[in-house]
């Protein structure tokens, strides 16, 4: 199994780099829209990776560290969650912020995943939250369902999700929604 890469760059697409490891070997990677964005041709680049085997096919997918390896696993166990769509929920946030929406139920935010419709969302969070709540000790994290009434708030304002989740990444209140949403909408009108 290939769990890790560390080389050069030479190529990307849509959804996958490929990366050119120091034994001259090319190997294509699907990578989440946030990773891609990060890097470009040429950049040197570590990862961790999750091989799947079908009958048809290899795909390797990647991941910036070993904790979100880790987390992909534990998602691509429940029914109904692939791959591609692992690395779109990782995609959300911050992994705290993900954890957080399961362990609160927050259906809304996990469905932003294209994919993702509310029956699997119901079992991931059905799946997910006991072993989250024991073994992450996640529910003392930031509620993320006032954090993706925010996100909507701002997309129905008219900025794109990605801007949307951006702003609300960047913001550091702990407070109601309307906080949130008004401290998002400073770091929106910095940009």
């Amino acid at each position: 199994m290939i769990s890790y890469l560390e080389g050069k760059i030479i190529s990307r697409g849509k959804n996958f780099f490929v990366i050119l490891t120091a034994c001259g070997v090319g190997y294509e990677v699907k990578v989440a829209p946030g990773l891609l964005l990060q890097h470009s041709v040429g950049d040197s680049i570590k990862i961790f990776t999750y091989l799947q085997v079908r009958e048809d096919n290899h795909d390797l997918y990647g991941v910036s560290s070993g904790e979100e390896l880790d987390f992909f696993k534990i998602l691509i166990s429940v029914s109904g969650v692939g791959p591609k769509s692992a690395l779109h929920i990782l995609a959300l946030g911050s992994l705290t912020e993900i954890k957080s929406a399961i362990v609160h139920g927050d259906l809304t935010y996990l469905t932003k995943v294209s994919g993702i419709g509310k029956k699997i969302a119901e079992r991931i969070v059905v799946e997910l939250k006991d072993k989250l709540e024991k073994t992450e000790g996640v529910a003392g994290a930031r509620d993320s369902s006032k954090l993706g009434d925010v996100v909507e708030a701002l997309v129905e304002m008219g900025y794109s999700l990605n801007q949307a989740r951006d702003a609300v990444k960047c913001v550091k209140t702990d407070g109601d929604a309307s906080k949130v949403l008004k401290e998002a909408l400073k770091v929106l009108n910095k940009k």
